[in-house]
């Protein structure tokens, strides 16, 4: 939660050019950034650079110990719905293959084996010496059957540190209403959707053919969760959620417009197992800074909720569309970032009257496992100008985010398809 917007400098591309990345890799190559910094305004000390164009709808990505970059496209292009970038001498990539005849979004690389989701099941493919899948005509199946609805479809996935697999499985509806997206329509009672959907599910990594039944409903009350990443400060889940649409366009009596554009907030949450974060009964107000009853269940915009449900960690303005989440653990950042977590706001649609808002990356510092300190806006301008943010034509949409071995932060664009990569080159 923040009232004002930070200006950033642009890092100086001739300074950054000459001085060698102090990284976690002691043999990673000096990496230049773009002249123009990839079009991004970064603090002072980063550049990025476009570290390839891939032309497809790129969700998540994974960086492996080697460096190579798989990414997962949203629609299968050419036949392929996953990508292998190999690195080059000069900070860029170049795709060598691709594979997978499934679209997705989920992409993660853990102790040899890169995971990947389509919409409704979960796969994984071994990885060699190099950092390459052995076989990527046969990927191992892990979860089958996941359920799918009319929206928030897509399958987000993370692993823990004891072989465990999170999968996001989105809410079908905005509100749970009887008719969805519908004026006035009155919430379902005890809201059917959460038996299947509408939180975070759990099963094995390590096992395979597992069906949706066999795995343990983790979290519930999580509207969609496209965003996630396994904290190892404090060996716990956390999430971002998108919050719910529409409050003043079937709530004319209790809210305005101006309100609808600026709730609920996009939330934060730290996952322990059997929490319920209360969609679809409540929502999270950011300005007054409480939970706040749905008017599908009796709200008014007033009335607080009531009930055993958690608070979010951390609350961001509305309808800004957390896609990515990611923990630095890196030590080319310099230390104030380390601990911290990353989230790309993908950009909003539902904001009118108001300017459209997001489409950058920002920064929200942790201590101890905890967000601590407001969040600040860390790499921007993806859309391209002001205008374009405000009216929502954005040139590029930040989705998916992941660590290089150097420490380098990674981010993908699913509007045109743009990898982005973003160093620190002054001197600590």
């Amino acid at each position: 939660m923040r009232s004002f917007f930070p200006r950033y400098l642009l890092a100086v591309p001739a300074l950054a050019g000459s001085l060698a990345l102090l990284a976690s890799n002691p043999n990673a190559p000096t990496v230049a950034p773009d002249p123009d910094n990839a079009g991004l305004k970064l603090p002072a000390g980063f550049g990025a650079l476009k570290v390839a164009e891939t032309g497809g709808r790129a969700r998540h990505i994974a960086v492996t110990p080697q460096g190579i970059i798989y990414v997962k496209l949203n629609k299968v292009k050419d036949g392929k719905g996953i990508l292998e970038l190999h690195p080059q001498a000069n900070g860029k990539a170049t795709a060598v293959s691709g594979f997978g005849d499934y679209g997705g979004t989920g992409m993660y690389e853990k102790n040899g084996y890169l995971y990947a989701s389509s919409d409704h099941a979960v796969y994984r493919y071994k990885l060699d010496a190099k950092g390459e899948v052995t076989d990527p005509t046969k990927p191992e199946l892990l979860v089958r059957g996941l359920k799918v609805g009319s929206q928030h479809e897509s399958k987000s996935i993370v692993l823990d540190n004891a072989d465990n697999l999170y999968v996001n499985i989105g809410a079908y509806a905005n509100a749970c209403q009887e008719q969805d997206r519908t004026r006035g329509s009155k919430g379902i009672p005890n809201c059917p959707i959460l038996d299947s959907a509408g939180g975070i599910w759990q099963f094995k990594a390590d096992k395979l053919n597992q069906r949706y039944p066999d795995g343990i409903r983790y979290a519930t009350g999580l509207r969609n969760v496209v965003g996630l990443d396994w904290n190892p400060q404090d060996n716990q889940l956390f999430v971002m959620q998108h919050g719910r649409d529409q409050l003043s366009d079937n709530w004319p009596q209790f809210y305005t417009e101006k309100q609808s554009a600026q709730l609920p907030a996009e939330c934060l949450y730290a996952l322990k197992k059997g929490d319920n974060a209360g969609w679809p009964y409540l929502y999270y107000d950011q300005l007054q800074h409480k939970k706040m009853q749905g008017p599908e269940y009796g709200g008014d915009g007033k009335k607080e909720a009531t009930g055993n449900y958690i608070d979010p960690a951390a609350a961001y303005p509305g309808h800004m569309a957390p896609d990515g989440l990611l923990f630095y653990t890196g030590t080319m950042f310099p230390a104030r970032y380390r601990n911290g977590a990353f989230i790309a706001f993908h950009g909003s649609w539902n904001r009118a009257p108001e300017p459209q808002a997001g489409y950058y990356v920002v920064f929200q510092p942790f201590k101890d496992g905890k967000p601590s300190g407001q969040w600040e806006v860390f790499a921007d301008n993806f859309s391209g100008s002001v205008e374009k943010t405000a009216s929502g034509r954005a040139d590029h949409r930040p989705c998916g985010l992941a660590q290089g071995p150097d420490g380098s932060l990674y981010v993908s664009d699913d509007q045109k398809g743009t990898i982005y990569r973003i160093v620190y080159n002054a001197k600590k």
